[in-house]
């Protein structure tokens, strides 16, 4: 019954964290209030997008908030979205040759949040078998 527990509350906990964060991020590629985002874009992909760099990073922002909704209401489904997100900027930050500790830790955001929120979302609400 306590295993039970402590699996819905984190179930809880990385379902709101991974819910609220994207949204907020998201919603800041519009102000830039948390960070100049454009800096963290790999020059190389600014070539291949016929888009600026702020109206990508406003693309991005959509992405998130919806990506963040999407945790909300279907916190698997969401949990891998955001883990996959998280690990494609670490990508392209890592091709940058820019920001390694930022990719770094969105690595560890994916793999040790995100993923272990699809991976519970499962088991919440399970009452063990007798």
């Amino acid at each position: 019954m306590a295993e039970n527990h402590a699996v819905n509350v984190t179930q809880i906990t990385l379902k709101y964290l991974y819910g609220t964060v994207p949204i907020i991020a998201g919603a800041d590629k519009f102000t830039n209030l948390l960070a100049q985002w454009e800096i963290y874009l790999c020059p190389a992909l600014l070539n291949i997008v016929p888009i600026s760099a702020t109206r990508f990073m406003h693309l991005v922002g959509i992405v998130e908030i919806l990506a963040g909704i999407l945790v909300f209401i279907k916190p698997r489904i969401g949990g891998f979205v955001v883990m996959a997100w998280l690990l494609a900027i670490a990508l392209q930050l890592v091709v940058s040759g820019h920001y390694f500790d930022i990719a770094v830790r969105d690595i560890v955001m994916a793999i040790g949040g995100a993923l272990t929120l699809a991976r519970l979302t499962p088991f919440v609400g399970r009452r063990k078998a007798s």
